[in-house]
């Protein structure tokens, strides 16, 4: 972030004196930012994408848990698959992804 600050601040302090090639040069930068911008946010998203279904995984492991740990052998799945829904994952995670998420 700092980086991208210092070049910001260093463009705006060329910007008023430069000529033709000089504007190309700024452009390729320019674009080269853009790009580059592009390539985090969508490396932000994969990795959040991964830490909410880490978060709501678990949440569904602790309610397994604090439930006595039901056994799929045993024919609990459908009780397994109860206590996924019910964890609060949704809750917790639409409360913690507002933290997360980028502000553009």
């Amino acid at each position: 972030r700092n980086e991208m600050n210092d070049e910001i601040n260093r463009i705006n302090q060329v910007l008023p004196t430069i000529t033709g090639e000089e504007t190309r040069a700024i452009q390729r930068w320019m674009r080269s930012v853009i790009d580059r911008l592009d390539r985090y946010k969508t490396e932000h998203k994969r990795v959040l994408k991964e830490a909410t279904t880490l978060l709501e995984l678990a949440l569904w492991k602790a309610n397994l848990a604090d439930n006595g740990g039901v056994e799929v052998e045993t024919g609990g799945q459908r009780e397994r698959q109860e206590l996924r829904v019910t964890s609060g994952a949704d809750v917790v995670i639409k409360n913690v992804l507002p933290f997360l998420l980028l502000k553009y």
